[in-house]
């Protein structure tokens, strides 16, 4: 069919085998670079940057660090200086300039435990208000830092006294559109989604997905909260409408069963909010798109407002490898530019097509 042929294509551009684990994968700024952050079959940790030429990938440079990198973010940084922030597996987080990347340009030990998950806001552009970055960890706290502000989180969020304990999987900014406004969402091992508001420092929404949460993202982290995405342990993610919050039923949501197995990460396209990325425990992309009901908002019977969920459908799929695709990151700067990094230690560039079509 005609439709058949508009449909957007997932082309693997360039295939690099790494000679270690690969745990996080990201494009840096305003570059034809791209990171690599993993861990050496020693127990070191490695960073490596890449500069894509063509059809390959060049090595610019690589570092090894005491500890074992799970997990980077520019989401902090000014362009200018396009600092990288880093969880590692001993709980420390720590800001590196790349051209000079010996001496962390700041660390602290966040956690007692691996960052999971990191995520910043208020750098490059994106997301009002001050430069935060925000750690996720196995010892069950997530934790906001001002790298300005040395060795202190501005915000800690642990389990209350008596409550257990859960691994926290997964952390993400959004509602950034203003000086004042920010939350940070959380997922944990338990299905456990939360909601914090930072600005009233209080746990706005809570909800859980019954199976542990794997990634979380706002389709975009600098306006009014319009969607999270969700994706789980079991193959299946959640898409919630964010714009309208009931009182007791919270946000409004849809489920898909997208994959056999895990999910190991959702990612928006930066240059349209309703496409989506998953990848998969099975080696595979699939690509989504959300599409909004007639209404986004009704009134329940006592008259008070309430989310509608929308739908989502596949544009594409692939398989490209037969390992878990652990890490995702689009390029904020050249539409349909992907990385992905696979448990085969390989870190694949893709170029999806005919997005301005869909």
């Amino acid at each position: 069919t005609v439709a058949g042929l508009e449909r957007p294509q997932l082309v693997a551009h360039v295939q690099q085998p790494l000679s270690y684990t690969v745990f996080d994968c990201k494009w840096v700024p305003r570059s034809a670079r791209l990171l690599c952050l993993g861990s050496a079959a020693r127990g070191s940790g490695v960073l490596q940057l890449y500069e894509l030429r063509g059809g390959r990938l060049a090595l610019l440079q690589e570092v090894e660090k005491a500890k074992p990198l799970k997990c980077g973010t520019f989401g902090a940084a000014a362009l200018q200086q396009r600092f990288l922030a880093t969880g590692d597996f001993g709980g420390s987080l720590s800001v590196w300039n790349l051209e000079a990347p010996e001496i962390p340009v700041y660390s602290v030990k966040g956690h007692k435990e691996i960052i999971n998950s990191i995520d910043g806001v208020g750098g490059l552009g994106i997301g009002e208000g001050a430069p935060e970055i925000v750690t996720g960890s196995r010892d069950g706290t997530v934790k906001v830092w001002d790298p300005r502000q040395k060795d202190t989180p501005v915000a800690n969020m642990e389990p209350a006294q008596g409550e257990s304990k859960r691994d926290c999987w997964t952390v993400a900014f959004g509602n950034a559109y203003n000086q004042e406004e920010r939350v940070v969402c959380a997922g944990y091992d338990n299905g456990d989604i939360k909601l914090f508001d930072l600005k009233t420092m209080s746990l706005r929404w809570e909800t859980n997905i019954k199976n542990g949460v794997c990634s979380l993202e706002f389709d975009r982290k600098d306006v009014n909260m319009n969607k999270l995405v969700a994706t789980s342990l079991e193959g299946k993610f959640h898409v919630f409408d964010m714009r309208t919050q009931h009182p007791t039923k919270g946000f409004a949501s849809v489920s898909e069963k997208a994959h056999k197995s895990t999910i190991w990460q959702v990612r928006h396209l930066p240059q349209n909010r309703d496409i989506f990325m998953t990848s998969g425990g099975a080696g595979n992309l699939h690509l989504w798109k959300y599409e909004y009901p007639a209404q986004r908002s009704k009134k329940d019977s006592e008259g008070a407002e309430m989310g509608v969920a929308g739908s989502v459908s596949l544009l594409q799929n692939v398989t490209l490898s037969t390992q878990p695709i652990s890490s995702l990151d689009w390029s904020p700067d050249k539409k349909g530019l992907c990385v992905c990094g696979a448990f085969d230690q390989t870190v694949r560039v893709l170029i999806v097509t005919k997005l301005n079509k869909v």
